[in-house]
């Protein structure tokens, strides 16, 4: 199993993949991978079922998270680190510049 991964190497395999999420990491306790989201777009994610920890590698957008009757929105730019709660509502909006994301999931991401 990979243990050592190159940033460069994993945008390549994402953007060769076409889609905006490429997991390069999976054990039954986590898994991780890279989210792009272009400069403007709409964040489609929904709640998950696992807590997740996000990365931001480059890019300048607000987030939003929403549990039960607490809601924050803030600035993330390259160095932001977000914890988001299992089941919590959440996004990323006002994309300013393409937004590159490492996210961790713990356990593993299952489908919704």
């Amino acid at each position: 199993m990979n243990r050592f991964f190159k940033e460069s190497e994993v945008r390549e395999r994402r953007a060769e993949a076409g889609k905006p999420y490429y997991e390069f990491l999976r054990v039954p306790a986590m898994s991780a991978g890279l989210y792009v989201l272009p400069a403007n777009s709409t964040d489609p994610q929904k709640p998950h079922r696992q807590d997740e920890i996000y990365y931001v590698v480059s890019g300048r957008a607000r987030m939003r998270i929403i549990r039960d009757e607490t809601r924050e929105d803030r600035l993330v730019t390259a160095g932001s680190i977000i914890y988001v709660e299992s089941g919590t509502e959440h996004s990323f909006h006002s994309i300013e510049e393409e937004l590159a994301v490492i996210v961790i999931f713990a356990p593993a991401e299952t489908p919704a």
